[in-house]
């Protein structure tokens, strides 16, 4: 891979990913030391994560190095999706509109709640026993 890099954080639910883009690459992609698709495994997985560069048309333009840690497959894959779409938009400003029209620029900021005293989880109360 080439020095030169983009670098674009991004975040979902306790996930947080560090997503690298080296412009002039094979597409290549390297998720935590492994490759996409053995990190990945989950069919369309690595198709969703992969949107912002076919919605810009450079599937295999760029390759992609990415650090990712906390949460579950599925928040570190949209994770890993707000950070491309980030890195994409600091190479080229003119991506940005297209990006956000997909919504591919906005962090899902939706979290477990936390739990009440007294009740089972957040909302869900024990049963209620006249007698």
């Amino acid at each position: 891979m080439s020095a030169q890099y983009y670098e674009g954080i991004g975040r979902r639910k306790t996930a947080t990913a560090r997503v690298r883009i080296f412009p002039g690459g094979t597409g290549s992609l390297v998720i935590n030391d492994k490759d996409g698709s053995d990190y990945m495994p989950r069919l369309g997985d690595l198709e969703t994560l992969l949107e912002p560069l076919a919605v810009i048309g450079q599937l295999k333009a760029f390759d992609i190095s990415v650090h990712v840690n906390g949460g579950g497959v599925t928040g570190q894959r949209d994770a890993i999706r707000l950070g491309l779409a980030r890195a994409l938009v600091l190479m080229d400003a003119e991506l940005k509109p297209q990006l956000k029209e997909h919504k591919f620029m906005t962090r899902d900021a939706r979290e477990k709640e936390r739990k009440k005293p007294g009740l089972k989880r957040a909302r869900k109360a024990p049963t209620y026993t006249k007698r």
